[in-house]
């Protein structure tokens, strides 16, 4: 599902790999039995071609990482969270188009 650009973060490795990255994360809260989080997925592998190297993006799944998904209140699905610095700075919940995403990033790029 996800291409080679895409990590995997968990509710072991989120803190290593998310809070503690020195790059901006993007991360892709979802569940295999969600359609709209299946509908996502060819936009942020396009996000990860376009920001290769500037930020790091991923996926978690809320079905089989409680911790982390409790831990951010996700009550909807798709949620995309962005962290910088060990905190999360924005969010989108629910299905949006690669523009939102893309103005999402660049405003914490800068």
């Amino acid at each position: 599902m996800a291409s080679d650009k895409i990590s995997t973060f968990t509710d072991s490795n989120f803190d290593a790999d998310v809070l503690k990255s020195s790059t901006p994360v993007l991360v892709d809260f979802w569940a295999e039995w969600c359609g709209p989080c299946r509908a996502l997925a060819p936009t942020m592998d396009a996000l990860a071609n376009d920001y290769a190297g500037k930020i790091r993006i991923g996926k978690l799944n809320v079905d089989e990482n409680q911790h982390v998904t409790i831990q951010y209140q996700v009550r909807g699905i798709p949620a995309v969270m962005l962290f910088k610095g060990g905190k999360m700075v924005d969010q989108v919940v629910g299905l949006a188009d690669k523009s939102v995403f893309k103005q999402m990033i660049d405003k914490h790029l800068a």
